[in-house]
């Protein structure tokens, strides 16, 4: 494990979290810690990522806190929808709609999920080769 700094709070990265005062991303929505926030509505949260790996990288967060994709259940189609079409509205918005842009959600630490609140990833801006890394 590891630990990043935002602003006076220290937490450890990668961690499965299951009380959500100390999960980042509740943190943020709650406002504990300060996020660079491109969209927010009832359901969702969407800041910039603080290690972008293209010009534009968003994170897409649903407000309530579910740890991984493993723990979505049949109600959480609606959300998982919803950040899907929030991610292709920030596309349009940030002009990259027609020009291509990729979607990616991480499942545990193996695939690269280091916060563990479910979060889409949309990337833009640069060619994204396939297979990703």
């Amino acid at each position: 494990m590891h630990w990043i700094r935002l602003g006076n709070w220290e937490l450890e990265v990668g961690s499965y979290i299951r009380d959500m005062s100390e999960c980042l991303f509740c943190r943020i929505i709650a406002g504990d810690i300060k996020g660079a926030v491109v969209h927010e509505d009832n359901d969702l949260v969407a800041i910039k990522d603080i290690n972008p790996q293209a010009p534009l990288h968003v994170l897409i967060i649903p407000r309530q806190h579910i740890a991984t994709i493993n723990d979505l259940r049949a109600e959480n189609d609606g959300l998982v929808g919803s950040m899907f079409r929030a991610a292709a509205a920030l596309a349009k918005q940030h002009g990259y709609s027609e020009r291509g842009y990729r979607t990616v959600f991480n499942c545990n630490r193996e695939a690269g999920q280091s916060v563990f609140h479910i979060h889409l990833h949309l990337l833009a801006g640069r060619t994204l080769n396939w297979p990703p890394g």
